[in-house]
């Protein structure tokens, strides 16, 4: 263990404009089975980074004095080919951290990608489950309240969201280390149209509280949202679902989009986020 917590130690540090970002692999060794591949260059270009053979979060603290508590997991979406990492990773933990929020992004590996040796609902499953665990474990390191940790899933990320949010939290697929012990099921979620993948039909009463939206032109992924919303109304669960007219699939944080509705719908998410005691209204 000592040589677990050396390693985040030891992570690197890169600038992000008033922030400092910081990498931590998952494994100290590289993903469980796949060891040999952890040395394997990522690729990245423009909006996107793919080639990821050692899973990794990249943790973004609010500005000095401005956390609450609370953590949230980001996933990228991308088709499980690549992960769109600067719209649906750096834009929506710029806008978590105004809140007070601490974002951790997840590198998770991609088993749509040509050749990859991974497959769907395994291995960015583990990745997703792990990178939980390694936020709980060092929850009183970074400040974070252990019972305020989410989870926020773009597209295909969402499918990864759905993949860990429904059931105990408990199940282990490689156990390494005491960061296996602790449990990975995220205290909210945020699913911004959220693929089809995992989405279940039916939920506890105790299924963590949720955001969700879409737009109802989403040919992809305006059709989960309505059924986890189903889902979530028959057990008396916590759910707030938008459906936009208009927006298609993939407009991220808003900014790009020349539609009122779209542009503003993170604003609908501050407010739900500072009603559940999640954020925290910047002054």
């Amino acid at each position: 263990m000592k040589k677990v917590f050396l390693a985040l130690l030891l992570t690197p540090f890169i600038s992000v404009g008033q922030n400092s970002a910081q990498v931590i692999p998952l494994w100290e060794n590289g993903a469980p089975g796949f060891e040999n591949l952890s040395q394997e260059k990522e690729e990245a270009e423009d909006y996107w980074v793919k080639n990821i053979h050692n899973p990794s979060i990249t943790a973004y603290f609010p500005a000095s004095g401005k956390s609450n508590g609370t953590a949230v997991l980001i996933f990228p979406g991308g088709g499980h080919r690549l992960l769109v990492i600067d719209a649906e990773g750096t834009h929506a933990q710029e806008h978590l951290n105004k809140f007070g929020i601490t974002a951790f992004v997840l590198k998770y590996r991609l088993a749509r990608e040509p050749n990859s040796l991974y497959e769907v609902g395994v291995h960015a499953k583990e990745d997703a489950q792990r990178a939980m665990r390694l936020i709980r474990k060092n929850a009183e390191k970074w400040g974070l309240d252990k019972e305020k940790i989410g989870i926020m899933g773009f597209s295909a990320g969402g499918e990864v969201a759905n993949w860990i949010a429904y059931d105990d939290g408990t199940l282990v697929m490689n156990a390494i280390d005491e960061i296996d012990n602790e449990n990975y099921k995220p205290d909210f979620q945020i699913l911004i149209y959220p693929g089809p993948l995992g989405v279940p039909t039916s939920v506890h009463a105790s299924a963590p509280p949720t955001f969700a939206l879409a737009a109802n032109d989403d040919e992809c992924c305006s059709q989960p949202v309505f059924d986890i919303l189903k889902a979530y109304r028959k057990a008396n669960a916590h759910i707030e679902a938008h459906f936009y007219s208009k927006g298609g699939h993939g407009f991220n944080m808003g900014y790009r989009s020349d539609l009122n509705t779209i542009s503003h719908w993170p604003a609908r998410l501050e407010d739900w986020l500072v009603d559940f005691g999640y954020g925290t209204t910047p002054k």
